[in-house]
C-alpha cells in the first residue's frame, strides 16, 4: 500500500520540479537587454580582469576607457592610442548556457590583444558598476572571463 502512495507522490514532484524550470523562463527581467544596453552606454568603463583560459591578461587593457556609444560603436582609449571596434547585447534564447539568455557582443578587428575581446559574452551578473563575462571556447574548451568596472 506504501508504494502505491509512492508512486504519485514521486509523479507529482517531477511534475512540480518541470513547472519551476519551465516558468524560470517567463521572467519578465530575463532575456531584457535594455537594462544592459542603458548602463554601459553611462560613462566610461575599464577591463578590471580579463582571463584568458586560466592566463591573466588584464595587463593588456590597463590604463584604457571603453565607451559604448550609440549606434553599437565601441571606443577604447588611453589617451595616446584609440582603437574602435562595436558592440551589441542581444536576446539569445537559441542558447540554454546562460540564465539571462543575453549575449554582450563585442568586436575589434585590431590590434590582437584587443580582438580577444572579440566574442558573444554571457552576462553572468551586472551592476550599476560592474559587468561579468564569460565565454566557454568551443575550439578548445577554454573558459575565458571579462568584467568591466564603471570609472
Amino acid at each position: 500500500m506504501k508504494k502505491l502512495i509512492l508512486i504519485p507522490a514521486l509523479f507529482c514532484l517531477f511534475m512540480l520540479n518541470v513547472a519551476s524550470m519551465c516558468s524560470s523562463d517567463d521572467d519578465s527581467t530575463s532575456g531584457n537587454p535594455a537594462p544592459v544596453i542603458n548602463l554601459v552606454k553611462q560613462g566610461t568603463w575599464r577591463v578590471t580582469s580579463y582571463i584568458d583560459s586560466g592566463v591573466n591578461e588584464t595587463n593588456d587593457y590597463n590604463g584604457y576607457n571603453f565607451t559604448f556609444s550609440d549606434s553599437n560603436v565601441l571606443t577604447a582609449t588611453n589617451g595616446t592610442n584609440t582603437y574602435t571596434g562595436t558592440w551589441s547585447v542581444v536576446n539569445d534564447s537559441s542558447d540554454d548556457d546562460s540564465s539571462t539568455d543575453l549575449d554582450f557582443n563585442i568586436f575589434f578587428a585590431a590590434p590582437a590583444n584587443f580582438a580577444d575581446l572579440s566574442d558573444d559574452w554571457d552576462i553572468v551578473s551586472y551592476s550599476a558598476t560592474t559587468i561579468s563575462l564569460i565565454d566557454v571556447s568551443g575550439g578548445n574548451g577554454g573558459t575565458d572571463t571579462l568584467v568591466f568596472t564603471k570609472n
